[in-house]
């Protein structure tokens, strides 16, 4: 699997999203945070920035929704341009229909998992996904430090996927930084988010290369 860098956007400067969705030219997909301050304590961005967004920037759209009822919101953003639309397992209410809506409007279909949450109940559904988001910290904020003991779960969510002989991506998103990237690769993660590890460099583009170049090399041992 090819290792890709998401930078999020929830560490960028709000009042010049299209530069800094520019500034990280080289990205594979950039990462928007949607929270909606009912699902997650917190509030951002909605279907309207997400359209604005996509005509600011030639890097597909990997849209991650923290949001209470996704089966009725998540739709709308593949149509506002995203390419990838991830929902929680936690908050879905039919993963299955929602997934196949997803993919049937043109998007990749994702569910993410919070910390607490297993992965092994979702086994039968893997095939329907194009990917799995793995939360290494508590969806709401950025910036907070990684959970090492999400470590244990990527593994075994990379096992499962292997038994199935699927070909979906495995994502991380929370605390993934240069510190921290390494042991995701070598855990089987290949789709990484990175948010204050981009966004908090001098020069965002290089800091997406070296993250890649880093998760590539543990991947390759």
């Amino acid at each position: 699997m090819t290792v890709q860098i998401n930078p999020s956007i929830l560490s960028a400067d709000f009042a010049r999203l299209a530069e800094e969705a520019q500034a990280v030219e080289g990205a594979d997909w950039l990462h928007v945070d949607v929270m909606d301050n009912h699902f997650v304590p917190n509030l951002t961005l909605g279907v309207p920035a997400v359209e604005a967004l996509g005509k600011t920037t030639g890097i597909p759209l990997d849209c991650h929704l923290m949001i209470e009822q996704p089966d009725r919101w998540a739709p709308a953003y593949v149509e506002a341009g995203a390419g990838s639309v991830t929902f929680h397992a936690e908050a879905a209410a039919a993963p299955v229909r929602l997934a196949r809506e997803i993919r049937a409007k043109g998007a990749r279909a994702s569910m993410a998992l919070k910390p607490a949450t297993p992965v092994e109940p979702y086994e039968d559904l893997l095939p329907e996904l194009d990917m799995l988001l793995i939360m290494t910290v508590e969806p709401g904020f950025g910036g907070q430090a990684f959970l090492d003991i999400m470590l244990p779960k990527i593994r075994r969510t990379r096992a499962l996927i292997e038994r199935h002989g699927l070909e979906m991506w495995l994502q991380v998103d929370g605390g993934v930084s240069a510190e921290t990237i390494e042991r995701c690769a070598e855990a089987g993660a290949d789709v990484f988010v990175a948010g204050s590890a981009v966004y908090g460099a001098d020069d965002p583009a290089a800091a997406v290369r070296s993250l890649r170049a880093q998760a590539t090399a543990a991947r390759a041992h």
